[in-house]
């Protein structure tokens, strides 16, 4: 544990601020994907479908829809940022290995998603390891903490 902790201290002490608005959009953008898969939830079983599991499709495609639905907003807030990235990166390997790569980076028509599955993918990473930043909920309330400690 004393890694993890090592790790989340020097990336709270070396974070760039621009990486903050970074994180609102990369926030935003996880809720609008889990309410466009929501709204098209038939393009997502059928995405999911090859796995030949008895229900396993059904049931990625709603982990999928309730992790972006319930993370994107805690991304945006940053709330738990860092075990929240945790949870989509799955989702997120899942995207570009076996989704888009297969389509290849110049696919025409709707599936030229491979680059930004890539910066969503590189975006929960950085995450994990800077954390939320200095302008979220994390942040208020490790300087809560800090200050009932003193």
């Amino acid at each position: 544990m004393n890694v993890i902790t090592d790790l989340e201290r020097w990336g709270n002490s070396h974070r760039p601020g621009f990486l903050d608005v970074f994180r609102i959009v990369l926030g935003a953008f996880i809720t609008y994907k889990g309410l466009y898969f929501i709204t098209h939830m038939a393009e997502l079983k059928m995405t999911t479908a090859g796995i030949n599991t008895y229900f396993a499709g059904i049931t990625l495609a709603h982990y999928i829809v309730f992790a972006h639905i319930l993370g994107g907003p805690l991304i945006f807030f940053g709330l738990f940022t860092r075990i929240v990235c945790f949870i989509q990166l799955p989702i997120l390997i899942g995207a570009v290995f076996m989704v888009n790569a297969p389509k290849g980076f110049l696919s025409i028509g709707q599936h030229m998603e491979l680059w930004l599955s890539i910066v969503v993918f590189i975006g929960l990473i950085v995450f994990m390891v800077f954390g939320a930043g200095r302008y979220s909920i994390d942040a208020k309330r490790r300087r809560e903490m800090e200050h009932a400690n003193l």
